[in-house]
Order: structure tokens, then sequence, then C-alpha cells
């Protein structure tokens, strides 16, 4: 009967072991995910002259569903993350306020992104092709609108992880419970975003930084040797 036990308690033992050195992958997913739904299939209409209700027939409306779909996978992703984080990573520095600040970034985004991606959606519904184009759709000025609420709507959301991942370079420098080079990686995109914010205004840097550095980030902590993952 021991014998039992102690093998079953070995199992339950390398389960939870590989559950904690794969968890990390969840929030490389996202980023790539991320980088899919906001900079790849992004719909801006590319010209030189000042933007008005004649480029509506210019947007890709393939663009716009694709964005939705991958941004509502990345929402998902992102809440995943955010209870993982608290599952593997809170218990083990308890007295860490930047490991709370972490998963709370992630569902920030979480719930901006989710109207971000959403405004997509709205783009891929109405405009030609879509399933209300003819009937219970907007004429153009209607769908010039949607393309304004575009213009930074999946782009502002990713602040949230932007925090996160400078409580990440807090965790590595101050508190060295991550690598010191993630926490290189995870500062990028805080100077950045900083840096935009100050100097020009720009509001969606977090955007165009947030993605790549989050899969990064999380890649580095799946397969190294940070100590809230080992």
């Amino acid at each position: 009967m021991s014998t039992i036990h102690t093998e079953t308690a070995g199992r339950t033992s390398d389960r939870l072991d590989s559950s904690r050195g794969r968890w990390p992958l969840i929030g490389a997913a996202a980023g790539i995910t991320g980088f899919i739904a906001t900079l790849v299939t992004d719909v801006h209409v590319n010209g030189d002259d000042k933007a008005t209700a004649a480029l509506v027939d210019e947007i890709s409306r393939g663009k716009a569903h694709v964005s939705l779909v991958a941004g509502f996978i990345t929402v998902t992703l992102l809440v995943v993350l955010a209870a993982a984080w608290r599952r593997h990573v809170e218990p083990r520095v308890a007295g860490s306020t930047a490991a709370r600040v972490v998963s709370n970034g992630f569902l920030l985004s979480a719930a901006a992104l989710a109207l971000g991606y959403g405004w997509k959606g709205s783009l891929a519904v109405y405009l030609d092709g879509g399933i209300n184009d003819k009937v219970g759709g907007f004429d153009r000025e209607g769908l010039y609108v949607t393309y304004v609420l575009n213009d930074f709507g999946s782009y502002i959301g990713w602040l949230g992880v932007v925090i996160a991942l400078g409580a990440i370079a807090f965790m590595a420098f101050r508190e060295r419970t991550v690598s010191r080079w993630i926490g290189v990686v995870a500062t990028i995109p805080v100077l950045a975003v900083t840096a935009m914010a100050v100097g020009t205004g720009l509001p969606g840097f977090p955007g165009v930084a947030g993605p790549p550095a989050l899969a990064i980030v999380f890649a580095g902590l799946a397969f190294g040797k940070s100590t809230i993952t080992r």
C-alpha cells in the first residue's frame, strides 16, 4: 500500500513540475497572437492625405476579421496567463507587491483589448462582404467613425501588459527572482512607451512594443532559470 502511495505521489509531483515549467508558454503565445492581431492585421489605410470617409472603401474587411479572431484568442490567453501567474508565482513570492501588479496588468489589458478587437469585428461585420453590409449596417460616415475608433483601439489596451513587464523588470533587478536578461528585455517597452508618451503624446505605442516583448519574456521564463519558474 505504501508503495502505491509513493508511486502516486511521485507521478503527481512530476505533473506539477512539468506544469510549473510549461505555463509561461501561455504568455509567449499571447505575445505572438497579439502581434498578429495588432500589427500584422492592422487596418490603417496608407496614404499621405488626411483621412476622410472616402477611404472606407479601401479598408480590408479580411484583415479586420482575422484581427478579431486573433485578438479574442489573445484576450483569452491573457486571462489564463493571469490565473497561471497567480497560481505558480504569487505563492512563491508572497511578500512581493510587484508580482501582484503583473497579474493585474494582464487583466487590465484583457478587458481593454476585448473592446479594441471588438471594434475590428465591427468593421468585419459592416464593410462590404460582411454579414450586415446591406441590412442593418451603417453608411460611409458611420463606418468611418468605426475606423477612427480602430486608429488606436487595439493598441492602447496593451498598456496593462507594459505595466506588467515593468513589474517583472523590478522583480529581476530589485528582488532577484527573475533572470537579469529578462529584466533588460522587459524594461525596453516600458522605456519606449514612456518616451513616446512624454515626447509626442502618442497613446498607442504599447501595442507596438508590448506583444513582442511579452513573447520574448515569457519564452525566457519557460526555458530559462528564473527563481519563480524553477
